[in-house]
């Protein structure tokens, strides 16, 4: 952890990027000459709006005086990261509705209120698949999650290596607890599998014999590429003599785990706590809202999807995101299924035969 900075030295470079024509301006209700500034938000706010980002409370805006506190290199570090006022609110307000009007430097208490929470307690403006309910505030944890640094590591890349090299950013264990009241394919019954599919990968469950509330409890790990997308999820009944039968499907998007995984680094450094969320929307397969835990030093998600294009049919999953330390390329296929069955858990089944697309392509 960076110790406090020198006076000289922070007032410096305070001094720098409040003077960014940007941040002139308070980031919320536009009042000139703002003297309060978010740490972990990044954001310069005047001192009616920062009474209101103080009630959000520190887990959500952690205020300080941009001359009266002393600040840290890493809670600097973090106001540089996102870049000023205008980066940041072109995250937090990206989608405000048609109609609706940001308060103004004459606003009410009620009306900025309003308005804050709504930006970043509910982040009712930011992309779906962005938002993210931080946990306690920490050192470690005032690199924003939305900064720029992070941001730009989820952008889409060319990739300066040959065509058939891979770059991984990390790994995804991902737990089948179970399934329930899938749907019947066979006469009474069905013998149901799980396939998960990202990139170039597929995995899948073992067969579970007649069985419409089947419990797995399988552990399968995917290799994530750097310009991921979501994680494909199909249930199957498997059939002996024809086609096997699909019982639904989901998608999991995986970049609210990541990005909220990346914003706190090592988890090993927390206690347990929420760090992030995936929420339930009408273009998504949630039950109920996705909580992002640090449990125990790991990064974990329970997952629980409604089936899509079935009658009828859940599945419950367990995820948990692995870093790798360094980036691995991958050459080939086979080096790749290589790589991945030195690491994926015992009892794990790379299906090489069977229902054709199931294995690795």
């Amino acid at each position: 952890m960076s110790g406090v900075a020198k006076p000289s030295s922070a007032n410096r470079r305070l001094k720098n990027l409040l003077n960014q024509t940007d941040n002139r301006i308070c980031a919320d209700c536009g009042a000139p000459d703002p003297k309060w500034a978010s740490a972990n938000i990044g954001v310069f706010i005047c001192l009616k709006c920062c009474g209101v980002h103080r009630s959000l409370g520190t887990h959500i805006s952690k205020v300080l005086s941009v001359a009266l506190d002393e600040w840290s290199n890493d809670e600097i570090d973090a106001m540089i990261e996102v870049g000023g006022n205008s980066s940041a609110n072109a995250i937090y307000e990206a989608y405000i509705p048609e109609g609706y009007s940001k308060p103004g430097p004459d606003a009410s208490h009620d009306e900025r209120r309003r308005f804050i929470r709504a930006k970043y307690e509910l982040q009712e403006f930011l992309k779906s698949s962005l938002r993210i309910t931080s946990g306690k505030s920490s050192s470690a944890s005032i690199r924003s999650s939305f900064s720029r640094k992070i941001l730009d590591s989820f952008r889409l890349k060319p990739i300066q290596k040959s065509e058939c090299m891979v770059e991984f950013i990390g790994l995804l264990k991902v737990k089948v607890v179970k399934g329930t009241n899938l749907a019947i394919r066979d006469m009474m019954t069905s013998d149901p599998y799980v396939v998960l599919t990202l990139g170039q990968q597929t995995i899948q469950t073992t067969i579970i014999k007649s069985n419409l509330n089947p419990v797995w409890n399988e552990e399968l790990m995917l290799s994530v590429p750097h310009d991921f997308g979501p994680v494909k999820l199909q249930v199957y009944d498997h059939d002996t003599f024809s086609a096997d039968d699909i019982m639904g499907e989901a998608e999991i998007d995986i970049q609210p785990l990541i990005t909220s995984a990346m914003a706190y680094g090592d988890p090993e450094m927390f206690g347990n706590m929420q760090i992030g969320k995936w929420l339930t929307s009408h273009d998504n397969a949630l039950l109920e809202d996705s909580i992002i835990n640090i449990v125990e030093g790991k990064v974990k998600q329970d997952v629980s999807l409604k089936l899509q294009n079935i009658e009828c049919g859940e599945i419950y999953l367990e995820v948990e995101w692995l870093p790798l330390d360094q980036q691995v390329y991958v050459m080939s296929s086979f080096i790749h299924s290589f790589f991945l069955h030195q690491i994926n858990s015992a009892g794990s089944d790379f299906s090489r035969s069977g229902r054709d697309g199931v294995g690795w392509h």
